[in-house]
């Protein structure tokens, strides 16, 4: 289909040449007498590749058409046709969007060589939109899939997580209900600190995780009804390392491993395993620390039953600045105990047996 060319003048002899030579040269031609004729073709759903218009015209100047047309067809180049004493003129108007301009009189292959260009310049322009719009449908659909592959990732970190965590509570059945509690504890006080998500992700990962080097402990220790003798202690104190070093080797759990190293850790310095004191203990391990506490002290206990919340504040308060974060307690005990307590309850009802683990041998 030959490119459609509109042709506006006042003149009609010029418009006939015009397009006498335009159509000669294969092209396809539409005239009008005036710039509101012009508008009027244009709007009439007819398609048009290029426009030539006359620059000094009646009702409506080859600029205001020009300004008329240039936002609702963009791809449709203008070449402006002018005299001689309009060149300034013509100038301007192609500073103000027009392809180029012809000074009357032409030679027919002044006129084709200035069309040809025009209709290529719009062909590369045309070209150039849809290999962006199709660039974008190519990322989008991209992006859709890379989320959708993101989301399966994250549900197979589920299942991993899932199946390390069976793994411990097959091991030792204390650990049942308690990683789940200290987990969702704290994460409700890195919320309240206002940390990022993806760092949440990996301190709740740390704390879901934080015992699991209690794998590769004896069972006659792990499960000692008594007290542990000081080489029974110092066995059961390596399930830090053991679980850093179980952690650190799978790649989505390499940060946490650091977490899971530190979670014995107290803020001055008297815990174990490496006696890290204030902020070399990562941040995960001074929150987790404290929901850890939490959870032991509201529990129920083989000695004693769970004591309330307010005795759990009270205790944590009270070890401010030795075993825990100053900072992290202020936020802790700003939070309402209804967060602590919906979040147990919501625990509770997710299982059909919750143990409450202690932690006294941790």
């Amino acid at each position: 289909m030959p490119d459609r060319i509109l042709v506006v003048d006042d003149e009609e002899p010029i418009r006939e040449i015009v397009s006498s030579m335009l159509q000669t040269a294969g092209y396809a031609c539409k005239q009008a007498s005036s710039g509101m004729e012009a508008l009027a073709a244009l709007t009439s759903g007819d398609e048009f590749e290029l426009m030539l218009s006359d620059l000094m015209m009646a009702d409506l100047d080859g600029i205001g058409l020009l300004a008329r047309t240039k936002e609702k067809y963009p791809d449709m180049p203008v070449v402006m046709v002018t005299a001689v004493h309009d060149i300034s003129v013509a100038l301007a108007a192609i500073r103000n969007g027009a392809y180029d301009y012809l000074l009357k009189p032409f030679e027919r292959e002044q006129l084709l060589n200035t069309v040809s260009r025009a209709l290529e310049n719009r062909r590369l322009k045309v070209e150039n939109r849809n290999y962006q719009t199709n660039l974008e449908s190519l990322v989008r659909a991209r992006t859709d899939q890379l989320q959708a592959a993101l989301r399966d990732l994250e549900r197979s970190y589920d299942m991993t997580l899932q199946a390390l965590g069976d793994a411990l509570d097959m091991k030792d059945r204390e650990t049942e209900g308690h990683s789940k509690r200290v987990t969702a504890f704290t994460m409700a006080i890195a919320r309240a600190m206002g940390l990022p998500h993806e760092q949440i992700a990996t301190i709740a990962r740390a704390a879901f995780l934080h015992d699991i080097g209690k794998i590769s402990i004896p069972e006659n220790i792990l499960n000692k009804p008594g007290k542990l003798d000081p080489q029974e202690t110092a066995i059961m104190r390596e399930h830090c390392y053991k679980g850093y070093q179980l952690a650190r080797k799978i790649p989505f759990l390499f940060e946490a491993s650091e977490i899971i190293y530190s979670h014995q850790e107290h803020f001055n310095g008297s815990g174990y395993p490496r006696q890290l004191k204030g902020e070399e203990i990562p941040l995960g391990a001074r929150i987790f620390a404290i929901a850890d506490t939490l959870d032991a002290i509201t529990s129920d206990r083989a000695y004693r039953p769970a004591q309330s919340l307010a005795a759990a504040r009270a205790e944590i308060k009270r070890c401010s600045g030795t075993q825990f974060d100053p900072e992290v307690v202020a936020v802790f005990l700003e939070m309402p105990d209804s967060i602590f307590e919906d979040l147990r309850r919501d625990i509770l009802g997710q299982s059909d047996k919750v143990a409450y683990s202690t932690g006294a041998k941790g």
